[in-house]
């Protein structure tokens, strides 16, 4: 059940390396689940997730988003996809998201500046070449800032892809074949460990999304971790109320099997902290 993880970069052909990649290996391709789920969730237009991804959003409309709910309901809905198999997944942080897990193939498709520039002019119908590079340079620029501010990580370092291919000497085509011969390889086979693993990290990121959805707990943060439907639950909450309502929200959670609550309560740790300086 291939899974493979390709890069978005505008004017690069990844969307059409994504699209033949698809009905070469009869595999599904991620359309707008992820917009429309993000959308959805947070109860904001699809054109708002748009403009903050492309970075054409306003000042005011980045004050006002909760940028912490896009990325949870974006890993929300990646692993989700990741989970069932069989699937190209293009852009949102797929790649650094899905890393972990080792049958996931993680491809970078890039493109020199200059073709970039043709393309989206092509695409635009428009002989402006400055407009065309700033749109992209804008659109890179926020690509930047999200992955670093998400994952900590510098966008386009090759260190985090097992393949980078360049679309200025290597055609759709060869891009498709190249991924294809990577997916085959014994190092991408999945196992019932990195299954079990991209299980883990679905459900992991579920537990955080429902907490975040649910108003009694859409503020509190905590660690959760997930093993064969057991989830853990680690970190401080304000009172008992809190950790009782942390727990009820977990274990609701479709593919929950039971919660481990050590949450600890901040006024406990606030007394040890006052007889332990006495």
């Amino acid at each position: 059940m291939p899974v493979i993880a390709l890069t978005q970069e505008m004017g690069s052909l990844a969307k059409d390396v994504s699209v033949k990649l698809a009905e070469t290996l009869s595999l599904a391709v991620m359309r707008h689940e992820v917009i429309d789920h993000v959308a959805e969730k947070m109860q904001v237009s699809k054109s708002l997730i748009g403009r903050l991804r492309g970075g054409k959003a306003g000042l005011l409309e980045r004050l006002k988003t909760d940028h912490r709910s896009v990325a949870l309901y974006t890993a929300d809905e990646l692993f989700a996809l990741a989970d069932r198999g069989n699937v190209v997944l293009r852009g949102w942080g797929a790649t650094c998201l899905l890393r972990p897990v080792p049958h996931v193939v993680c491809v970078r498709i890039t493109r020199s500046m200059e073709k970039r520039v043709e393309w989206l002019m092509g695409d635009l119908e428009t002989d402006d070449a400055a407009f065309a590079e700033a749109e992209i340079r804008r659109s890179d620029q926020a690509h930047a800032a999200r992955m670093h501010a998400q994952f900590g990580v510098t966008w386009g370092d090759p260190v985090l892809y097992d393949l980078v291919l360049n679309t200025d000497r290597v055609t759709v085509d060869s891009c498709v074949e190249q991924i294809r011969q990577l997916v085959a390889r014994p190092e991408f086979a999945e196992t019932p460990e990195s299954r079990a693993l991209l299980k883990n990290m679905a459900l992991q990121a579920r537990v955080k999304a429902a907490l975040k959805e649910q108003t009694e707990t859409s503020d509190i943060r905590v660690t959760v971790d997930a093993n064969q439907g057991e989830v853990i639950l680690r970190g401080i909450v304000l009172n008992s109320e809190e950790r009782t309502q942390t727990e009820a929200v977990a274990a609701a959670v479709t593919g929950v099997t039971g919660v481990h609550n050590q949450l600890r309560l901040m006024a406990t740790s606030r007394r040890f902290a006052s007889a332990k300086q006495t």
